[in-house]
Order: C-alpha cells, then sequence, then structure tokens
C-alpha cells in the first residue's frame, strides 16, 4: 500500500463482519507498531487483545461510562485491544522527575502515536478500527487485568469491516499553518 493511501484512506471503523481475527495478523500489527517512536526510544505501548465473549461484553456495560454507542461498537467487534503503557518513563530521568514541562502527559502522547501507528498498521492489514477514549480506566484495568505498573491509554475495537466510512471534511491548509 502506498503511504499516503494509508493515511488518507483509513477511517475510523465501527460495524464488523462477524469473523474473527487471526493471531498471525494481530501480531504482524503489533510488529508495525512496535516502530512508532517513543520518548528516549522507551517503548512503553503494550497491547492486550480481548476476544472472550463475556469480557468484551463487561468492557462494554461496565466501563464505558454509559456512552451506549461505544458499548455497542465493543460488543460488535471480533476483538477489543487495550493499549496500556508502562507508567513512569516517558518523559522521566532516571531519578524519576520529569524531563519537560510536560510532566508525565508525555506518556500519552507517546501511547497516542503508538495507537494511531496500531491503526495504520491495521489498515494495511485490512483490518478496521476505531480509537475509543471514553472508558474508565481503572474498571478497564481491574476487568482486563491490566499488570501492575500499567495504565490504560485507549481502547480499540478491531476487526474486518461491515462499512466504508467515508472522509469527513477536513479543514483547509491555511486553516491549519501559519508561518512566522
Amino acid at each position: 500500500m502506498e503511504f499516503l493511501e494509508g493515511i488518507k484512506g483509513r477511517r475510523s471503523v465501527r460495524k464488523f463482519k462477524d469473523a474473527p481475527v487471526g493471531h498471525d495478523v494481530l501480531k504482524r500489527i503489533v510488529e508495525t507498531a512496535a516502530c512508532a517512536p517513543s520518548w528516549k526510544n522507551t517503548q512503553i505501548a503494550r497491547y492486550i487483545v480481548v476476544e472472550d465473549k463475556t469480557l468484551k461484553n463487561e468492557i462494554a456495560e461496565g466501563c464505558v461510562m454509559d456512552f451506549a454507542f461505544n458499548a455497542a461498537t465493543i460488543k460488535n467487534a471480533p476483538a477489543l485491544v487495550i493499549v496500556t503503557y508502562i507508567a513512569g518513563r516517558s518523559g522521566f530521568e532516571r531519578d524519576g522527575s520529569f524531563s519537560t514541562s510536560k510532566e508525565d502527559r508525555w506518556e500519552m502522547f507517546d501511547a497516542g502515536i503508538a495507537s494511531q501507528t496500531f491503526c495504520l498498521a491495521a489498515y494495511n492489514e485490512g483490518v478496521g478500527s476505531v480509537i475509543m477514549g471514553i472508558f474508565d480506566e481503572d474498571k478497564v484495568g481491574k476487568a482486563a487485568g491490566v499488570p501492575e505498573g500499567q495504565k490504560v491509554a485507549a481502547l480499540i475495537p478491531v476487526g474486518y469491516p461491515d462499512e466504508q466510512p467515508q472522509m469527513p471534511k477536513r479543514k483547509t491548509v491555511e486553516e491549519l499553518v501559519s508561518f512566522k
């Protein structure tokens, strides 16, 4: 796939076919996502793939802050990827002090880069995805057994698309850039 086609063609997919995504495909996606840049090459992103329908339903029904649209998307997806990050590394010095005035917020920046790279890699494999941010981090962590020292950054339902969303209207370059 051409680079620009991947960026311009990838859409948020919320409707999936009832077909599992093979572990080999998911591993290739994660292998590609592992190439995402990170603060001082800390590589803090981790991926928990939830395929168990009971656990997916538990997360959908009890962890998305009553946002029914997200709950339905999670239930419809063959798998839910929980993107986590190792806390206390990205944006920190070895002694635990902050490296930047952004303090610990750099962790979410790195998790965001990793999540987008994951979704682009999924698109390249023919797998649809959508990044979700409306959830209760503690409830998701408890339900999914997120390891100690990791925090939940995003939920990404994945599967083979059963829709082809159109690109929403984009802002013009003139609205987005300024030169000084």
